[in-house]
């Protein structure tokens, strides 16, 4: 669904099942203005978006910004929780330097939920924005902002920092990495220098709790983006559950399509769904043009390459039951500006319904032209399992 309030689009997705909605909400202004007409513009869309006569009003667990250039936007988050008077104060908000291809300087990606016996909560930790949504004996932790806080300069050891902070973090509420996080998304500065630090940290850290080929790891995007700070070369944001279940969730293969990660060094899932009693999540990992041996394909055809990499997304999605119509949104990450309208010009044609925004973040391989990841989520009934 789209909307324009005033010069700003909205699209959004609702998946309603059992008196509780699920609402993903792609916002980008659309008047070329200065950064904080359009930020006031965004803003006053989301005012406009979470305060009609909805009967209860749909709360935003989790915020992404997307901005041009970070340096010069540190002002976004204060600015957020000043124009809404303490009604995202317990909202996650994640910012980073992707900058929307559509020429704008910010855009935003919402997780709203709407329900009335919902609790929602903040958690503090060094700083970290994370959020608590807490229903029917699960509790939802959206976490923002992870970084390096201990003066280290490389690549790997910010992730090393990155990781066993999260891990203290969940271990504060009786969770852990291994057994709780469903999803992790991870922002590298000058991913072709930097993304080797991350994966060999990755790797290592993961080995320490168990984490191997043998058991499982976690669905994730590893893609360049920055923090204001130039000194922070890696940033995290992650979901995690408690209150999940043996046969609850799931990790995605579609080994026709794909190859097992490790087997080129790298330790995510394809792809991880979950099962609640009335609802399925599928969360799809950053996917690009590779095929079940690991290589590259399509090399310098963005067209071809967006086409195998949503095959890709279909097989994965597939082995979870869906297809593309259960995706809520995609994010659609791009190396050369160039091939925006290419990309957009596909998705018009092909899957016009369907919330997405298109940032500039190069892949982790250059000759990939594009990446994508995204969420799903489909009416299923498990009567062994609690509902969302």
């Amino acid at each position: 669904m789209k909307y324009h309030h005033g010069s700003t689009q909205l699209e959004y997705s609702v998946f309603s099942n059992n008196g509780v909605d699920e609402i993903h909400l792609l916002i980008t202004p659309q008047a070329l203005q200065p950064y904080k007409q359009q930020l006031s513009e965004l803003l006053n869309g989301l005012d406009d978006f979470i305060t009609p006569s909805w009967g209860i009003a749909p709360v935003p667990v989790f915020i992404r910004f997307f901005v041009s250039d970070y340096a010069n936007q540190t002002d976004l988050v204060p600015s957020v929780r000043e124009t809404f008077n303490g009604r995202l104060a317990e909202c996650a908000l994640s910012v980073v330097q992707q900058p929307p291809l559509t020429g704008q300087k910010v855009a935003a990606w919402v997780y709203l939920v709407k329900c009335s016996d919902a609790g929602i909560g903040k958690k503090q930790f060094n700083g970290v924005d994370a959020t608590v949504l807490s229903r029917n004996g699960y509790a939802h932790c959206w976490t923002a902002g992870l970084m390096n806080t201990n003066g280290a300069h490389g690549s790997y050891e910010q992730t090393d920092t990155v990781f066993k902070s999260y891990q203290t973090l969940l271990e504060k509420d009786g969770m852990s990495l291994q057994s709780n996080c469903i999803r992790t998304w991870l922002f590298v500065k000058d991913v072709d220098f930097n993304y080797q630090g991350v994966v060999d940290a990755r790797r290592k850290y993961f080995e320490t709790l168990g984490m191997t080929p043998e058991t499982h790891y976690i669905a994730s995007t590893g893609i360049e983006g920055r923090y204001a700070d130039p000194g922070t070369s890696v940033l995290m944001d992650a979901y995690s559950i408690s209150g999940l279940h043996p046969g609850q969730i799931r990790h995605l293969k579609a080994p026709d399509m794909l190859n097992p990660t490790h087997e080129y060094g790298v330790t995510f899932e394809r792809g991880t769904s979950v099962d609640y009693g009335d609802r399925r999540h599928i969360f799809i990992s950053g996917t690009a043009s590779i095929d079940r041996y690991g290589q590259v394909v399509h090399k310098g055809n963005v067209a071809k390459q967006t086409r195998r990499t949503l095959d890709n997304i279909q097989a994965l999605l597939a082995e979870a039951g869906a297809d593309m119509a259960h995706v809520r949104h995609l994010i659609v990450y791009l190396r050369d500006v160039s091939d925006r309208t290419v990309v957009d010009t596909f998705f018009r044609e092909h899957y016009p319904d369907i919330p997405r925004i298109i940032v500039l973040a190069p892949v982790c391989r250059p000759e990939w032209l594009i990446e994508m990841e995204c969420m799903a989520v489909m009416p299923v009934s498990n009567p062994q399992f609690n509902d969302f």
